[in-house]
């Protein structure tokens, strides 16, 4: 069975990472796919990096880690990023590979208002992790809970230290700090 970690990774950090090794661990996955949306349905026009951009920072931060690849399918398809057409495209292209989606608590109590969520919900489980301040969904959809660490790194504040001219390393892994630095992602210029 292959996982799918969606998200903006805007930018990719360690809760992530942590989170994505505890899956792949706990529900002892074959792969576990990092799929960065082209653009969140929820999040439109609030992407502060370009996709292009979020692709790198997750190749650099999984490099050489067994067992995580990152999946382009929807910064490719671009546009709006729904599940269910993710979803199309993968069971087109892998047919007969099982997929499960893992989700933070957060999005997993949005799921019932994804575009086709009845349909999403018969093309895959869905494994769900602790976030803080959200609790786990007490749904029949719910396949598994992954036990994951609850480390409590926001995306968004890591911009606004970006911008605010702090540091982000520890935060995230080096290589994606110094591409943030480099490419000059999330200053306030």
């Amino acid at each position: 069975m292959v996982g799918l970690f969606g998200g903006s990774f805007d930018p990719v950090h360690h809760g992530h990472l942590l989170v994505a090794r505890a899956a792949l661990e706990s529900l002892a996955l074959e792969e576990l796919r990092f799929v960065p949306a082209a653009e969140q349905p929820f999040k439109a026009g609030r992407h502060a990096a370009p996709a292009a951009d979020r692709v790198a920072m997750l190749r650099a931060a999984i490099a050489g880690a067994p067992g995580f690849a990152v999946e382009t399918v929807e910064v490719d398809r671009g546009g709006p990023s729904y599940t269910i057409e993710t979803l199309g495209a993968l069971k087109e292209r892998e047919p007969g590979r099982s997929f499960i989606l893992l989700l933070g608590a957060d999005a997993a109590a949005d799921l019932p208002r994804w575009r086709e969520a009845e349909a999403v919900l018969r093309l895959v489980r869905v494994a769900v992790f602790a976030r803080p301040g959200y609790p786990i969904p007490d749904a029949a959809w719910v396949s598994a809970v992954v036990p994951a660490p609850a480390i409590d790194i926001s995306a968004t504040d890591l911009r606004q230290r970006v911008a605010a001219g702090r540091p982000i390393r520890y935060y995230v892994p080096d290589p994606v700090a110094t591409m943030v630095a480099e490419r000059g992602l999330y200053r306030n210029d």
